[in-house]
């Protein structure tokens, strides 16, 4: 399996997040669990241009389409 294009803390620091391991673990721990029912970027946390930003990216399959889908997985968990 190849490695995403973006690390976890690259995507935090694109959100304008700290984006160091303990701040991506405690934002996660936080935030979790995410109900099945509510998209990632719906979710009540994120501003509204983080909101966009997730959104876009998952819509056009860009190259950060990966690493949000890893954190929308984290956030279920």
């Amino acid at each position: 399996m190849e490695s995403p294009l973006h690390p976890m803390s690259s995507l935090f620091a694109q959100l304008g997040l700290p984006a160091d391991g303990a701040a991506i673990d405690r934002f996660i721990a936080e935030h979790s669990p995410l109900p099945g029912n509510i998209p990632l970027a719906e979710a009540p946390f994120w501003t509204p241009a983080q909101a966009a930003f997730l959104r876009d990216e998952i819509r056009e399959d860009a190259d950060w389409a990966e690493i949000v889908d890893q954190l929308n997985t984290r956030l279920r968990g």
